[in-house]
């Protein structure tokens, strides 16, 4: 169990979890009317410890909200990283790039997103500077809830970051028009231009990057995901803005964090110490039960047994497609450490998507401590994580900076991205970001490469979907993988499926809403 004092108060989360309603029924429904909690709003905000239970709630629907189980789903089924055994909620369709409207899966990340920016939204409303003085709010206690507020609008501004990526255009709610049952439709590269306003107003009021609790935003935060859209932005909205992206990923480095030693150390069950390198988390304990959190990313690999993933027997949920180990110089740890693959009783090519010994798996997530020993579990169940899950790590923001100059953003040049992938493959082939080891040359140092590089660092991320749109390689025939499309040497398919459609339900009940094309 994690004792780090840098943390939001369990208490809190307890609270919330008996007001907050965690899921919801309808992304529609949740937009019709206020979060269910037993209390009015005039007593619920009445103090700063009211509106800190109330910060708690979106961070615990982070939690314990189905989001990041099926945004990872989302993320990696898609691609060449993950082959589901189980076509958990019609995973599957994900894998073959064969998703509509009217499929399941689709509304998980949909639903999820929306409820969490509900949340916020009230948040937002019940915390103007004119609300703060009519309650008697002045002083420190008015600058703690200001600080707060700048959290919540992170939050809803990440959220709708992932329907901007996933969805394109989705429907806007906001603090403006909460309690509308049909909000407007945004526009992609409009709902870009008010995440990128948002991020940087909101930057002066966020803590100071590395000084906020574990797990909330921080100035650091706010430039990584700016970093992180700027270098997508093309993608976004049709205009490069690789300088920017640059820009963004200087702050973060000249924040001073810099990479653990230790790839292994990055998914273990006391990752909370990663504080050289993770920017911001979402936070998990085995005291708090969810079956959606980092426990899935370590029991869900195939094959790997208890004595490895510090809970309990696999799950056998997820395999990798015989293209990324391809991508290490061996399938073990003896040359790259990153190659944490599972190989006991697994071929390596995927003859068949459901069969959970088709694929290599790994045993990257795993909750134990460092020095190897196990954790405590406090629950009645025995397989609840500890793990953190990084939204955003410091090796993100060095590959951001050498691909935004290589793509020819100004303001940073070729030697310092060199440096920076270099100490990131140091850290891999030496468990030292200061080594030699694993270097390569600027000659070296494609845009191919670093694809390649982003895959072996941040396989099992949540990022390869991203990446793959971005090199126009997820929907096209320049790169295959095993069942892309739904066949086994793999095809290319209808360049729709580069975004997922608005659900047919919401569709149905929002009259402002308009599909994508092709669905």
């Amino acid at each position: 169990m994690k004792t780090s004092n840098k943390t939001i108060n369990k208490w809190v989360f307890t609270v919330i979890l008996l007001v907050i309603t965690a899921n919801f029924n309808s992304c529609t429904d949740d937009l019709n009317k206020l979060p269910q909690n037993t209390l009015t709003n005039d007593k619920q905000y009445n103090s700063v410890e009211g509106y800190k239970q109330s910060l708690a709630s979106v961070y615990s629907n982070l939690v314990y909200n189905t989001f990041l189980r099926f945004y990872w789903s989302m993320q990696e089924y898609s691609t060449d990283m993950a082959v589901s055994t189980w076509n958990d909620g019609g995973d599957g369709i994900y894998h073959e790039l064969a998703w509509s409207a009217d499929s399941p899966a689709i509304t998980n990340v949909y639903n999820a997103s929306l409820s969490i920016i509900t949340l916020c939204n009230n948040f937002i409303k019940e915390s103007t500077d004119d609300i703060l003085a009519a309650r008697g709010f002045s002083g420190s206690d008015a600058d703690t809830i200001k600080q707060y507020r700048a959290e919540i609008r992170y939050l809803r501004a990440y959220c709708f970051y992932i329907l901007m990526d996933a969805y394109g255009n989705p429907p806007f709610p906001t603090e403006a028009n909460l309690g509308t049952s049909s909000p407007e439709q945004i526009q992609r590269a409009d709902l870009f231009a008010f995440i990128e306003s948002e991020l940087k107003d909101i930057e002066p009021m966020l803590a100071d990057p590395r000084t906020n609790e574990r797990g909330r935003p921080d100035k650091a935060a706010d430039w990584a995901l700016l970093s992180r859209m700027y270098l997508n932005a093309e993608v976004y909205t049709g205009q490069e803005h690789y300088s920017d992206a640059i820009t963004y990923s200087k702050k973060v480095i000249d924040a001073g964090y810099q990479l653990e030693t230790h790839y292994s150390w990055l998914m273990l069950g006391d990752n909370y110490l990663n504080t050289n390198e993770f920017i911001w988390t979402i936070n998990f304990n085995n005291t708090d039960i969810t079956w959606y959190g980092t426990n899935f990313l370590s029991l869900g690999a195939a094959g790997v047994p208890a004595s490895i993933n510090g809970m309990s027997g696999s799950w056998n949920a997820f395999r990798f497609t015989q293209q990324i180990p391809a991508l290490f110089p061996t399938s073990d740890t003896s040359i790259d450490k990153r190659a944490q693959f599972y190989t006991n009783g697994q071929n390596l090519e995927v003859n068949n998507i459901s069969t959970s010994t088709d694929g290599y798996s790994a045993y990257k997530y795993r909750n134990v401590n460092r020095d190897g020993s196990a954790i405590t579990q406090n629950n009645n169940y025995g397989n609840i994580a500890d793990i953190d899950f990084p939204v955003f790590r410091l090796a993100e923001i060095y590959l951001t900076y050498a691909e935004a100059v290589l793509r020819g953003g100004t303001g940073g040049d070729m030697s310092t991205a060199l440096n920076y992938v270099n100490q990131i493959r140091g850290r891999a082939y030496a468990n030292d970001p200061n080594s030699t080891e694993g270097n390569i040359t600027a000659s070296d140092l494609t845009l191919d490469f670093i694809l390649d590089e982003k895959a072996r660092e941040f396989y099992w991320e949540a990022q390869r979907r991203t990446d793959l749109v971005r090199y126009d390689k997820l929907t096209s025939g320049s790169y295959l993988w095993a069942w892309k499309g739904g066949i086994k040497e793999g095809r290319a398919v209808d360049d729709k499926y580069n975004l997922f459609p608005i659900p047919t339900a919401d569709l149905l009940a929002n009259p402002n809403l308009k599909q994508i094309d092709g669905f």
